[in-house]
């Protein structure tokens, strides 16, 4: 059965994160981050920043929220129990750091089918509380089987 494509361009209600400086300091302790930036309120500020600024990828946790609802949702037609983690890309925008509030909208980019497999493809755009974009990641999944 080929995949259904037509929630193709649909876009989800945004989600907010407010991300909060011992969560980021839990994180960059979790991956193995040192740099002082992501654990020292005091380095971060003489670096110029307002308090502890987020690693990287810390763009998964405040985007996962928004996510959820776009790949459990039925009109994409996900098959979760046949479904593989394809790939992840971020493009970062300004930093974000402790005490920001990041608002993140998820809409489904493309969905097509090849070599008898169904390729997701999703977008998010996070924005700080500024209105600025923070990071721009696109999510692929691949179910296997279609």
């Amino acid at each position: 059965m080929p995949v259904d494509t037509s929630a193709a361009g649909k876009t989800y209600e945004p989600k907010t994160y407010a991300v909060g400086r011992e969560k980021l300091r839990e994180y960059a302790n979790a991956v193995g981050e040192s740099n002082p930036l992501h654990l020292d309120v005091e380095a971060a500020r003489a670096a110029g920043y307002a308090d502890v600024v987020a690693p990287p990828m810390f763009a998964v946790v405040y985007s996962a929220p928004a996510m959820a609802p776009a790949v459990l949702d039925p009109e994409v037609g996900i098959n979760l129990a046949m479904m593989v983690h394809g790939g992840q890309e971020f493009v970062w925008g300004v930093a974000v750091v402790a005490g920001d509030e990041i608002t993140t909208t998820a809409s489904v980019k493309d969905i097509s089918e090849r070599d008898g497999k169904g390729f997701y493809v999703f977008e998010t755009v996070s924005k700080n509380q500024d209105g600025e974009t923070v990071c721009t990641g696109t999510w692929t999944n691949i179910v296997r089987g279609v």
